[in-house]
């Protein structure tokens, strides 16, 4: 329903706010000239999005600021003009004598009104880049009394002008005073503009595959297949409905919607998060439910009227995803049942029956132990290795961020002499990963730092995993000051230590890139892993390979028909089609290589 949302508040809010011009020319020159106008802007908006959302976002608060103060202004002149006796409006009472006025045409109008909300939720659609307490004094002390003075205005204005039934433009810009019209419609532009790109913003967080266009500021994003798609679906609403009315119904249910549902949520969030008691949970759910849930049935009685599209939109993203879930499950169900026992390592040797040859060798995978099949593939089929291997696996945590002491997750797969390595990178879903080399040269340090502390009486951090496997917690180089550092080239080492404080080990021969490793003088390391440390930097001077598993999903024989779609054709088409992690568009392609292999689930 966001992402539906994604799609209609842009429509609606560039539609609306171009819907000004009508006041200088007559209705049918009007209908001519008010989709093309819209879907040009709207154009335009999802095309800056290639340069980052900061491009728009830096006009948010001028821009919505001077709306806020241009609507109050209004509704504050419309109220001393036209009507002064609107505030009594404030009281509840007036809601209840309209509803039992009206009755069921009262309650149908609910559903018009999600428009009020539909157009603050907007601007503040991107919560995440905002503190609870800048949202919290925005809305109380700007957003809710502008809204209010604005509303109250143009209440004001058609208590006096509602008998004029059959002039088609009584409206907000009608209630503008004449000679500030024009203004008035640019500023609402912008402002459309920018609220349309806070849902924009806030379907792209919701997303996976993001790119972030900034270095400097978290939250400027940018996901080219949402973009386009979102784009085209907008001028498709645009062009197809070319009526407020019908994009209204369908953007206030989705919004109520995704209201109705963030209450259920919260209910949970209350009892399981901050252990409340499930009394004031449902209190709670019963008090802001109740009001949402009539909001929703108003809303979903429009369903012929415009209120379909939302609906229709989220079964197709709801069918795209259990899809893509499905088959990802099925995969990793698939990699988890077929992955290669330590005992068939073990009977390989330290040379794993194949050549060794200098380099490491870093393979992807998603499983954290055991492993992969797909390495079996490798030893299977290519007459040569890497004298260094990493299994990397690369998960994201449910919680904002991972601190650098404790990005990774460091072990050993296999004897000593075997030079086998697990390492786990974990980022929380608010991180940023890093440029290839400043990730490969951390990686290389926290093996390096996991082999110098590896010993029964050092203290440090583990986390024991499937198959006994016992992995190290290691940070990354910034963040263990005290650690080993690596250096490529000339690096100039004066700045981080004195020379007395600490010791490199240096490769034996002098290579055409020149690594070396410094460690603290004190504890000392055995020679081990003094000759472990040395095999480890010819092997970084050698180069990286990373090793990409392609892997083609079918379904096994004597699947079902609905089994058979799901995975030969919705889940190979969307797998053909996918971007691809954001850790692997900055890998090297000279360095890859990408084996396949067909998975039978």
């Amino acid at each position: 329903m966001v992402i539906g949302d994604g799609v209609l508040t842009p429509a609606i809010s560039v539609f609306s706010a171009v819907s000004g011009l009508e006041l200088s020319m007559s209705k049918e020159q009007h209908r001519y000239v008010e989709v093309p106008v819209a879907c040009v802007i709207l154009i335009f908006l999802f095309a800056l999005q290639h340069y980052g959302t900061h491009r728009v976002g830096f006009l948010f608060a001028p821009v919505v600021i001077t709306w806020l103060f241009c609507i109050s202004s209004i509704g504050v002149y419309n109220i001393f003009r036209w009507n002064r006796q609107v505030y009594q409006a404030l009281s509840p009472y007036y809601m209840y004598k309209f509803l039992k006025k009206t009755q069921k045409g009262g309650w149908m109008s609910l559903g018009g009104i999600l428009l009020c909300m539909t157009g603050s939720e907007a601007m503040f659609a991107d919560l995440g880049h905002f503190s609870q307490l800048s949202i919290k004094i925005a809305f109380t002390f700007v957003v809710y009394p502008s809204l209010i003075l604005a509303y109250m205005g143009q209440a004001a204005y058609l208590s006096e002008h509602h008998v004029i039934q059959s002039d088609y433009r009584i409206g907000f810009y009608e209630s503008v005073p004449e000679k500030i019209r024009w203004p008035v419609l640019a500023i609402a532009i912008l402002a459309a503009v920018v609220g349309s790109q806070a849902i924009i913003t806030g379907t792209f967080s919701i997303s996976n595959n993001i790119i972030h266009t900034s270095s400097k500021i978290h939250g400027q994003i940018y996901i080219p297949e949402i973009n386009w798609t979102l784009m085209l679906l907008c001028l498709a609403v645009t062009i197809g409905f070319r009526d407020t009315k019908s994009m209204g119904n369908a953007s206030g249910l989705a919004v109520i919607t995704v209201m109705l549902v963030t209450t259920c949520l919260m209910s949970l969030v209350i009892v399981l998060c901050w252990h409340k008691s499930i009394f004031l949970a449902i209190c709670f759910i019963l008090f802001f439910g109740s009001i949402e849930a009539l909001y929703f049935s108003a809303s979903l009685i429009k369903f012929r009227e415009g209120a379909w599209v939302p609906i229709a939109l989220s079964f197709i993203f709801l069918v795209v995803m259990y899809v893509w879930h499905y088959g990802t499950f099925k995969k990793y169900e698939f990699d988890v049942q077929n992955k290669v026992s330590i005992n068939w390592l073990l009977s390989l040797g330290p040379t794993l029956g194949i050549v060794r040859v200098r380099g490491i060798g870093l393979i992807h995978t998603e499983l954290v132990s055991g492993i992969p099949a797909i390495f079996s593939h490798f030893v299977t089929n290519l007459p040569a290795f890497h004298q260094v291997v990493v299994f990397l696996c690369i998960k994201s945590v449910p919680v904002p961020h991972v601190g650098p002491e404790e990005r990774f997750l460091v072990g050993r797969v296999g004897p000593k002499e075997y030079r086998l390595y697990r390492c786990i990178a974990r980022y929380g879903y608010r991180d940023v990963h890093k440029d290839d080399i400043e990730f490969e040269r951390d990686l290389v340090c926290s093996i390096a730092e996991f082999i110098r502390s590896e010993r029964p009486e050092c203290d440090v951090s583990l986390e024991k995993l499937e198959d006994d496997e016992k992995m190290t917690v290691v940070g990354t180089s910034s963040s263990n000051l005290d650690g080993i550092r690596m250096s490529v080239d000339d690096a100039d080492f004066s700045e981080m230590a004195s020379t007395s404080e600490l010791q490199e080990i240096r490769p034996t021969e002098k290579p055409k890139k020149r690594v070396r490793f410094v460690v603290p003088e004190s504890p000392q390391i055995d020679r081990e892993a003094v000759e472990e440390l040395q095999e480890l930097m010819e092997a970084r001077e050698a180069g990286m390979a990373f090793i990409l598993g392609h892997s083609y999903v079918k379904a096994k024989r004597g699947s079902n028909l609905m089994k058979k779609l799901v995975i030969n054709v919705g889940y190979d088409f969307l797998r053909r089609n996918f971007r691809g992690p954001t850790y692997a568009l900055s890998i090297p392609h000279a360095s890859t290589l990408e084996v396949g292999m067909v998975y039978h689930v």
